[in-house]
């Protein structure tokens, strides 16, 4: 074992006290409470891409993948976020719709959990947002096939020089056909705030009815 390996008592040590502010009174409308959370949270300097979320999804074969993605709106009454249609996690969802996210702002010792399900938006939406990304990100898109084998990294180097090259910067960079966003609508929706001795709180609002009504519970820690 490595001298520079923790073991396991000084993993165990690892431990922060939270503070002893609570959540306290949030909107009865979760997207409302949600969008406060998260201003707040990409208004502190420590947090880096607040709208970073933790997606989880579940395959055919019944296994859990997770990974990071970027929140780009909140209207319609859903979460939505862009990817390729050819990526492990699009397989996922076009086979089990039910998705899983997580705000995880540490430094605020808070946290947001989504459950819910995953829809394609419109390509019209798609596109619309394509066209805002920067020319880099769109070119990116062309040259990614995500999550399929990749022999080196010149062969990604050399696909990006490809589509730069099709597309030089400043040209209108179409939307590729496999690129696009989903939107997850959520059926719960859980606030979670550090507090001292692990008394945490947590406060989840469910989807009561297809009218946008809410219930909201106060949970154990």
């Amino acid at each position: 074992m490595s001298d520079q390996s923790f073991n396991r008592d000084e993993i165990r040590a690892m431990r922060l006290s939270y503070g002893k502010t609570g959540i306290g009174e949030l909107n009865a409308d979760p997207f409302v409470a949600f969008a406060d959370w998260l201003r707040q949270a990409h208004e502190n300097p420590i947090i880096v891409e607040a709208n970073a979320m933790v997606l989880s999804t579940v395959d055919s074969d019944l296994l859990i993948t997770t990974r990071s993605v970027l929140l780009k709106d909140i209207s319609q009454g859903g979460f939505t976020f862009f990817t390729n249609y050819s990526s492990r996690k699009a397989h996922a969802i076009d086979m089990n719709p039910q998705v899983s996210v997580l705000f995880p702002w540490y430094a605020m010792e808070r946290q947001i959990c989504v459950n819910g399900i995953a829809n394609k938006v419109s390509a019209e939406e798609s596109q619309s947002y394509f066209a805002t990304r920067p020319w880099s990100s769109q070119i990116g898109a062309w040259a990614s096939h995500q999550s399929a084998p990749l022999a080196s990294r010149e062969e990604l180097d050399q696909r990006f020089q490809g589509a730069a090259e099709k597309w030089p910067e400043g040209s209108a960079v179409p939307c590729p056909p496999h690129w696009g966003g989903y939107r997850i609508t959520p059926l719960s929706i859980e606030f979670w705030q550090g507090r001292y001795s692990r008394m945490h709180d947590r406060l989840r609002y469910e989807r009561a009815d297809e009218r946008g009504n809410w219930e909201i519970g106060r949970y154990y820690p």
